[in-house]
């Protein structure tokens, strides 16, 4: 049986991986490593991927900065939580606000630290992201249209500084990237209609709140409708092997979304569809090893 100061220590660490949401990070961490294998990199040899060292600092620091930024954001987000997600605020507290803060400097720390490994740009480029996500938390997200459009941006930056080291430059990585945008703005702002009233009580300006939630649905609506765009081209103009019944599947999943969206108005509603939108996103990261599967075999083998 554990003490009672065991399961004190316990508690912190699972209120610490929740504040931290350390199975987005590891999620993440594996989208950048199963992108680097099989697309952005797919003439090198796996060996060489996986252990390149550099590669592996820049997830490294990828992780400690959104970590650190899942930390900044619930900081600044405790009072609105309790609201709309009282059960895990509750959790989340365990661990002090203060700790909180000296966690968030530490792993900005480390994670400079690990991108000062691979070069000077690297530096500079998850200093900037530290800022922009800081900038974010405090002033941004409160701002309809500006608020989400940075949000889906940060959420993506991990796998631009992957792109960049690898400088691989071909039309379909950006129909790729122009995809996974796209559907995490969609999420973003169905993020808004599921926390309205939290957001209401702490004046946050979001679309629903400002124009309302029609407007929002329609906006929502719209983003879904390009999203199908990068998911029909790369069915039917690229070569991604097998991965295009995943984005069949998605088009299907898409057009289902559609459907219930136009009839949610309850928050139970919002939280389905941000769940479809979550599982697409999971489900596309497996779903890269679907592009070759030989090569998969091969190159494992």
């Amino acid at each position: 049986m554990l003490s009672r100061k065991n399961k004190l220590l316990l508690l912190k660490l699972l209120s610490l991986f929740s504040v931290v949401r350390g199975y987005n990070i590891l999620m993440i961490a594996l989208a950048q490593y199963l992108a680097s294998i099989y697309i952005l990199s797919p003439d090198l040899p796996l060996r060489k991927v996986v252990f390149d060292l550099n590669l592996f600092f820049i997830v490294i620091a990828s992780a400690l900065v959104i970590a650190s930024g899942y930390i900044i954001n619930n900081f600044y987000d405790a009072e609105k939580d309790l609201i709309n997600k009282p059960k895990k605020s509750m959790l989340d507290r365990l661990v002090s606000q203060r700790f909180k803060l000296t966690t968030y400097f530490i792993l900005n720390f480390l994670a400079v630290i690990a991108a000062s490994y691979v070069s000077f740009r690297a530096v500079f480029f998850f200093s900037a992201y530290i800022f922009g996500i800081w900038f974010y938390s405090h002033k941004l997200k409160k701002m309809p249209f500006v608020g989400n459009f940075v949000s889906a941006t940060l959420a993506i930056a991990p796998f631009f500084a992957v792109f960049v080291y690898y400088k691989n430059f071909e039309t379909v990585i950006f129909v790729h990237a122009m995809f996974l945008f796209l559907l995490i703005l969609a999420r973003e702002m169905i993020k808004d209609l599921e926390n309205i009233t939290g957001d209401l009580a702490q004046n946050y300006r979001t679309i629903p709140i400002r124009y309302g939630a029609g407007v929002s649905k329609v906006l929502i609506s719209i983003l879904i409708l390009l999203t199908l765009i990068p998911s029909l081209l790369l069915i039917a103009k690229f070569d991604i092997g097998q991965m295009n019944y995943y984005f069949m599947g998605c088009v299907l999943l898409l057009v289902l979304f559609l459907i219930l969206l136009a009839k949610s108005n309850k928050k139970k509603h919002y939280v389905w569809l941000h769940n479809i939108l979550k599982f697409i996103i999971i489900v596309g990261v497996f779903s890269i090893l679907l592009i070759d599967v030989e090569l998969v075999l091969n190159r494992i083998l």
